[in-house]
């Protein structure tokens, strides 16, 4: 950064700082920080309180992860002016985190085939993901990862110099019959890292307007049309409105609704929120990914790299148990199988340590060059927080919340869909990438290293389907001037709160009721007990007490929206789940344990009725919310299970589900 501090002349010129109370000069660093454009205009109409900084664009963008990064420099390559709206410096976003790598058919280490990739994942994804997505995202993947590669993403490669690529869960070849693929693209154990870093340096070669430490705080809808979204700026407590023809939604997940997740702590669902705000739906949001191998205790992510590596897991007798779970793939079975599997060893006491509460990550008996060449990251990380030395010892880990499969229903292009009567019809002017998005190219089951995938592909998506559709400088529809003014009111209504129970307690109770109650195992006495919980806590929000009614980096104020966008993710989830009477993918419930389809497919199908939608659980569920109660409302969703071109790739038939 350039160190430079100036006072925004907007403000001054405005005298929008005296107007909400503040006594010192606000500061801002020149280089891609922005606080407001010279076209933007203040205005008291909507409350005198909150004064408004309006902005236009052609495009915004919500937040600065890999999808959201590869949307916005997307959409000024096309010529659009776009606005990036983040609470995070970019390089700070979660993709940040991502380790294993990312999957595409390239061929480098064998013979492989896009088509043989879209299988694995459709399949991966327990027969919930839809074929048009899963068939776009994979057919798109060579040339992703190839476009990553010019950007000057540094792959680590082969002695001939090509991108290595690693075995990863769930990956096979010729259609799950011809063994184990090599198809995960890897910068060691630090992808997501090189990744995101790779992406805001190429957005920085076009005229993208960063709003950075600029928080979401909801959609501007009008007559069912997206407007824009309204924010807050934490640097100076200004509050802004971001007036666009096309809203890209790329929030991430909310992992941070359980105790123990690999997320970062900003992973609070603010998109699907915004979206359940505005009275749209959310699809799937029951199946909740838990990563086999987060570190005991603390919760930090051991990559699945590990085990494409050649590590394997061990139970207290020294087994390698998987290969009784998973014969064939063994510790590269999918995430689902891998957690239950390692459940199933604790609960029936061969688990390890003291308490016998976790199992053993093996990696001792590979080479210590390959760990220091493949794994550099999980060797420093298994020391800091496990104290372990990879190479004398194994690393003691357990099934940990890592990704939610669910999100904002969309379309293969990006375009967001609201489901009425049977039929999806697009949102106009919104659109949502990244985990924040159900495309729903993951279904039931995410398998690793297809999230990175799903961010660029996705991203670019977005771009391209708002370039078909709408040209740069396009006129936009001026809004209502009281447009914005429940949200304004929910702020206020959060700054001035003052209950009894402070946000981190409450904070706190949902996470661990979730952890509890919506775990790697679920029977309906445990759901139904944590959907009255979870209700009870939803109510609690009007008992919450805020310490801080400053508007300057008021993280109290903050933490609090973001609660409020954590309850509403985490009772969607919850309820969904104790609604789903089947297992399915990461979904298992212990009183339900066969997937119900449309058809037995553990025999032949021919002389078999077909079921209608309404006596299986082959389809997709759309939750809706009653903000002032958190009453759920539910509704379904056909899969789509045809591809978009049968010659170029035909429909995945469903099947009986094994590794």
């Amino acid at each position: 950064m350039s160190g430079i501090l100036k006072l925004p002349a907007l403000l001054t010129k405005n005298g929008a700082l005296s107007k909400v109370g503040l006594s010192r000069p606000v500061v801002t660093r020149s280089l891609h920080l922005t606080t407001g454009d010279r076209q933007a205009k203040v205005s008291t109409d909507l409350s005198k309180a909150y004064p408004i900084i309006d902005h236009t664009y052609d495009a915004v963008v919500v937040g600065a992860g890999g999808a959201g990064l590869r949307a916005a420099f997307g959409l000024v390559a096309e010529g659009f002016k776009t606005a990036v709206i983040t609470k995070l410096f970019p390089t700070r976003s979660h993709t940040v985190a991502a380790q294993g790598g990312i999957n595409a058919a390239l061929g480098n280490m064998e013979d492989d085939m896009w088509q043989w990739h879209m299988y694995d994942t459709v399949k991966g994804s327990d027969w919930l993901g839809d074929q048009d997505a899963i068939h776009y995202m994979t057919r798109e993947a060579p040339q992703a990862v190839i476009e990553l590669e010019n950007y000057g993403m540094p792959f680590s490669r082969t002695s001939e110099g090509k991108i290595y690529q690693r075995a990863f869960g769930g990956q096979a070849l010729k259609f799950g019959k011809g063994g184990q693929a090599h198809r995960c693209c890897c910068v060691a154990d630090r992808t997501g890292h090189s990744l995101l870093h790779t992406l805001y340096g190429q957005s920085l070669r076009y005229d993208c307007n960063y709003f950075v430490e600029y928080f979401a705080l909801d959609l501007l809808m009008e007559n069912g049309v997206c407007k824009g979204v309204i924010a807050l700026c934490l640097e100076d407590g200004t509050i802004h409105r971001f007036h666009s023809k096309n809203t890209v939604l790329a929030t991430g997940g909310y992992g941070r609704a359980y105790f123990s997740c690999t997320s970062a702590h900003t992973c609070t669902g603010d998109g699907n929120a915004m979206v359940t705000r505005a009275g749209l739906q959310c699809q799937d949001l029951e199946f909740v990914q838990f990563h086999p191998t987060g570190i005991y205790g603390a919760g930090c992510l051991i990559t699945e790299g590990c085990r494409g590596e050649g590590g394997f897991l061990i139970n207290a007798k020294g087994e390698r148990f998987m290969e009784r779970y998973a014969p064939v793939a063994k510790d590269l079975a999918s995430r689902d199988v891998v957690s239950r599997s390692m459940t199933i060893e604790i609960r029936e006491g061969r688990g390890c340590g003291p308490e016998k509460d976790h199992v053993y990550l093996q990696l001792h008996h590979l080479p210590a060059e390959q760990l220091a060449a493949r794994l550099p990251g999980i060797s420093e990380t298994a020391m800091i927080f496990a104290g372990v030395d990879v190479t004398r010892e194994p690393i003691p880990v357990l099934p940990t919340v890592h990704y939610n499969m669910g999100g904002v229903p969309t379309n293969y292009k990006g375009q967001v869909l609201s489901n009425e009567n049977g039929t999806d019809n697009v949102v106009p002017g919104l659109y949502a990438c990244g985990e924040a998005a159900s495309s729903s190219v993951h279904g039931a089951n995410r398998l690793g290293a297809n999230s990175l995938l799903d961010l660029v592909v996705f991203g670019r998506a977005c771009a391209k389907t708002i370039a078909q559709e709408h040209k740069p400088g396009e006129k936009i529809e001026p809004m209502k001037p009281n447009c914005g003014d429940f949200s304004l009111a929910n702020l206020d209504k959060m700054r001035y709160a003052d209950g009894s129970i402070p946000t981190a307690t409450l904070r706190l109770d949902m996470q661990k009721t979730m952890q509890k109650h919506a775990a790697v195992f679920r029977t309906a006495d445990v759901l139904q007990e944590g959907c009255d919980k979870m209700l009870k806590l939803y109510n609690d929000m009007n008992k919450l007490k805020i310490s801080d009614r400053g508007m300057i980096w008021n993280t109290d104020l903050v933490e609090t929206l973001e609660l409020q966008n954590l309850m509403l993710n985490a009772i969607q989830t919850i309820v969904g789940a104790e609604n789903r009477k089947e297992s399915r993918g990461a979904h298992a419930r212990e009183d339900f344990k066969l997937r119900s389809d449309e058809f037995d497919y553990s025999k032949s199908t021919e002389g078999q009725q077909k079921k209608s939608i309404d006596e299986h659980w082959r389809k997709h569920t759309l939750t809706t919310v009653n903000e002032a109660t958190g009453k759920v409302t539910i509704k379904y969703r056909p899969v789509i299970d045809d591809t978009l071109d049968q010659k170029e790739c035909s429909t995945v038939a469903p099947a009986i589900r094994s590794y």
